[in-house]
């Protein structure tokens, strides 16, 4: 029995240790996905709410 449980906490063990490779060898790149969709969003923002970014009499809110 105890044996199972040794091998069950293993395998988790070998699991978790793949999926963060996995997971920092795609990082850069749903970094990439997630800015661009971003960038396409403030973009659509921007158009339905008409603002255009060349007005200058506006405040900046930083």
């Amino acid at each position: 029995m105890i044996t199972y449980i040794a091998i069950g906490i293993g395998f988790l063990v070998v699991v978790a240790i793949v999926v963060g490779i996995v997971d920092a060898a795609q990082a850069a790149e749903w970094r990439r996905v997630a800015r661009d969709r971003r960038e396409r969003w403030e973009s659509r923002q921007r158009q339905y709410h008409g603002y255009d970014g060349s007005r200058s009499d506006e405040e900046d809110d930083d």
